[in-house]
């Protein structure tokens, strides 16, 4: 919901989607494909400053969004770092049994550079949902020809992220209120009693949302208002030279 609400803030709310899934895609595919420290370096800093200096949004939020992807992270380059084998590496090892948990710095270098090309990739991924609302996205995805379906799908798929957000908050706070998490086992019983209950309010409201689509005429398309924003040539060259540096660091 934070993501969802920054979006709408952003300075960059009414630049073209075009442009900004250019940007963030182009970029993307650089970062991932190089696997480069340098270049995973220069995408996460570039897209962070757009994010929070082009589009205004507070760095305390962008920071507290970077949190979770960035332990998962962290973790993960940690596990690839390491190696179980017979013989101790020059970097650190620990004896389990037979074999040693160890690392050399090849490794270690290895598991630091996933973690930064990673780390550039979610940079490029916030970028773009921190400056352009779904609808925006789905219209744009439309205008490529993208199934129907699959917008539909999408739309449907992330208002129901909200709903059962919402609904999982006031049944957690009621279930806080009445000690429904004083000690394990209750907790357990709590989480049981939760999941069936969202189960069956889904399927709620998904039933009172297809009959609100019907009484409205629904004929199998999702329709809604969008508003055509052409691209400007500046921010067309500027992304244009952005990518061509990207393309001089991947060569270089």
């Amino acid at each position: 919901m934070l993501i969802d609400n920054l979006s709408y803030q952003s300075r960059l709310r009414y630049t073209n989607t075009g442009e900004k899934f250019l940007l963030a895609a182009a970029a993307l595919i650089f970062c991932v494909a190089g696997r480069s420290v340098r270049l995973g370096l220069f995408v996460f800093f570039s897209m962070s400053l757009f994010t929070v200096a082009a589009g205004r949004i507070p760095l305390r939020f962008y920071l507290r969004l970077l949190k979770v992807p960035l332990l998962f992270l962290a973790a993960n380059a940690a596990i690839l770092g390491t190696v179980i084998g017979n013989f101790p590496l020059e970097l650190f090892a620990f004896p389990v049994g037979k074999f040693y948990l160890t690392a050399s710095r090849e490794t270690a270098l290895y598991g630091f550079r996933i973690f930064i090309t990673a780390l550039g990739a979610v940079s490029c991924l916030y970028f773009l949902s921190l400056n352009t609302p779904v609808t925006d996205l789905i219209t744009f995805f439309r205008r490529l020809h993208c199934p129907a379906l699959i917008a539909e799908l999408m739309l449907l798929i992330y208002r129901f992220i909200f709903v059962l957000s919402d609904c999982a908050g006031s049944v957690s706070v009621s279930q806080q209120s009445r000690l429904g998490n004083i000690n394990f086992r209750t907790s357990l019983h709590s989480f049981g009693a939760l999941a069936s209950c969202l189960f069956i309010r889904s399927i709620r409201r998904a039933e009172a949302l297809f009959d609100a689509m019907e009484s409205r005429c629904y004929d199998g398309e999702i329709r809604v208002l969008s508003e055509h924003r052409p691209a400007r040539l500046s921010e067309t060259a500027a992304i244009a030279a952005y990518i061509a540096f990207l393309v001089f660091l991947v060569q270089s």
